[in-house]
């Protein structure tokens, strides 16, 4: 009687097909990922500079604008960045502060390349707590939960 020893080869390609299904699954994972984590920078660069808008308005009732003397923000939107984000900017709509994160359009994913992130601030008067809406150009899927 004659001995089999080894791998067909149908089993091996069904294990080498089995592992490209998984590479590629892992792959856009990946991506994704790498995408949110870029993106996470505009959150972190303009929580800091959320406290200096709210600040200056509560001292003056007007929006700070970057560049500005005196009104305690750095002189021009480029001193507000990151890695991933290119400058951040503050200007005053409707009564409202406007933060605007902008993305680098090099040296991150394409699916956040120069994209916005625009936090708005919703005064609220009589001693009531000041809430920021957050809007962005980036998809929904690699936006945090707050900003949906």
């Amino acid at each position: 009687m004659k001995r089999s020893q080894g791998f067909t080869l149908i089993e091996l390609m069904v294990v080498v097909a089995i592992i490209a299904i998984l590479v590629s699954l892992a792959i856009t994972a990946y991506a994704k990922s790498v995408s949110k984590a870029q993106l996470s920078e505009a959150f972190t660069v303009t929580a800091g500079l959320k406290n200096d808008v709210l600040d200056y308005y509560g001292q003056t009732g007007a929006c700070p604008t970057v560049g500005t003397p005196g009104d305690g923000l750095a002189s021009n939107a480029a001193s507000y960045s990151g890695h991933y984000v290119a400058s951040v900017n503050v200007t005053s709509s409707g009564g409202s502060c406007v933060i605007t994160a902008l993305m680098r359009s090099s040296s991150v994913t394409a699916s956040v390349s120069g994209k916005q992130v625009v936090f708005t601030m919703n005064p609220v008067r009589n001693g009531g707590a000041t809430q920021w809406s957050c809007t962005s150009t980036v998809a929904a899927e690699y936006l945090p939960q707050t900003c949906r």
